[in-house]
């Protein structure tokens, strides 16, 4: 069974959908017409156990992306060697997209999905591999606040060399020192674990990618 992939920047709380938009960077739509919160009350303690809660978000999401320069990862079976031929394994974040909610003073509560391509070059001597990406969340244009990484294991069926995968983020939960701070004060972004020579290789714009197939498989299915 698949554990779950969580980011506590605070104590975990339990998640629930607000809005989502399906880009490669998302900013989710968020705020509140004065007049529209006015009318709401705030529910009581019954109603947040049974989580009968439908007032909107106070204030946008946070932004979420990839980072151009982690995007990538490209495994030569001999480092020194960077042509096609000595390919082993390349690695390709797609896109994220996600969820939040946050009302008053309540921390924001956040899961995230990120779309992955993997490919299995003619130097792979294996089927299998294993990747290390991470999720940071972030003050906008800041270092960040908190740092996570994720290990995916990927099996290449026989005769495949591309397979895709949804990685899930089930719980993010970034603390607020009040409810004036809203989602826009931070970011989420992921990218791959890279060594210094592979942010190097992107970062030159270097780039091998290994054709998708039409019958591209699921890691693990």
């Amino acid at each position: 069974m698949k554990l779950p992939r969580v980011l506590l920047v605070s104590m975990a709380i339990a998640l629930s959908a607000c809005a989502s938009r399906e880009t490669p960077t998302v900013e989710l739509p968020g705020g509140v017409n004065p007049e529209t919160q006015q009318q709401q009350h705030a529910p009581n303690f019954f109603d947040r156990m049974i989580g009968n809660d439908d007032r909107p978000n106070v204030g946008p999401c946070p932004l979420m992306g990839v980072l151009y320069d982690t995007s990538r990862v490209v495994r030569f079976a001999q480092p020194d060697n960077q042509r096609y031929a000595n390919i082993a394994f390349t690695g390709e974040m797609q896109g994220v997209h996600g969820l939040c909610r946050y009302v008053e003073a309540d921390p924001i509560r956040m899961n995230m999905e990120i779309d992955m391509a993997f490919g299995r070059g003619p130097a792979a001597t294996s089927d299998r591999q294993t990747y290390r990406y991470w999720v940071a969340v972030t003050r906008r244009g800041r270092a960040p606040i908190e740092k996570v990484y994720f290990d995916v294991d990927v099996r290449f069926p026989r005769g495949e060399q591309v397979v895709t995968h949804r990685e899930q983020i089930d719980q993010i939960v970034i603390p607020r020192a009040n409810e004036e701070i809203s989602g826009e004060n931070f970011e989420i972004l992921v990218g791959f674990e890279l060594t210094p020579e592979q942010l190097a290789f992107n970062r030159e714009g270097r780039r091998f990618r290994i054709d998708a197939g039409d019958n591209a498989q699921v890691p693990g299915q």
